[in-house]
């Protein structure tokens, strides 16, 4: 049973959006590595900009100096 999670940046991914992303990596998944569809999970959380870092700064901070 295939577990994915998938994290993204709380920035307005639609609900449609997320439905192909766990479409799709359920159909990779079953294409390249013979998975069940029926087994597989795939989470996506999303995270406030500000709890999440690159580089020692929260990704909150890089957007606003534009990096």
């Amino acid at each position: 049973m295939p577990y994915v999670n998938i994290k993204i940046t709380r920035e307005g991914a639609t609900t449609a959006q997320k439905a192909r992303l766990i479409t799709g990596v359920t159909e990779l998944l079953q294409k390249v590595l013979g998975k069940n569809p029926a087994t597989t999970v795939v989470v996506i959380d999303e995270v406030e900009t500000d709890n999440w870092g690159i580089g020692g700064e929260t990704v909150t901070v890089r957007r606003q100096r534009g990096s």
